[in-house]
């Protein structure tokens, strides 16, 4: 049974801010997760050790999300504005708090 029109994008620019926000802004989102935790609360090898099904497990979260918005530019720029966060709180990780 295929889907009902009415429920998909027909915009391309939205489809392609879905998509790119999906696969490399969740990429990105799920690599600082792990980063921010390694370098502000817990031991970095715990973390790397872990990050290996964690990592996985958060992308795919964040792949699925942008699809359950109808404008794809609002969840683009919610995605780039975290990533710019959690990028700010990684900076300040390795500034405040150096792994040796």
């Amino acid at each position: 049974m295929p889907a009902n029109p009415k429920y998909l994008t027909t915009s391309f620019w939205h489809r392609f801010a879905k998509i790119t926000a999906g696969i490399l802004g969740g990429f990105l989102i799920s690599a600082e997760i792990h980063m921010v935790l390694a370098y502000w609360i817990f031991d970095h090898k715990i973390i790397l050790i872990t990050s290996v099904f964690t990592l996985f497990i958060f992308w795919v979260t964040f792949m699925i999300i942008p699809f359950l918005f109808k404008n794809g530019w609002k969840i683009f720029g919610f995605y780039m504005l975290t990533i710019l966060i959690l990028g700010i709180a990684v900076y300040f990780g390795k500034i405040y708090q150096p792994i040796i």
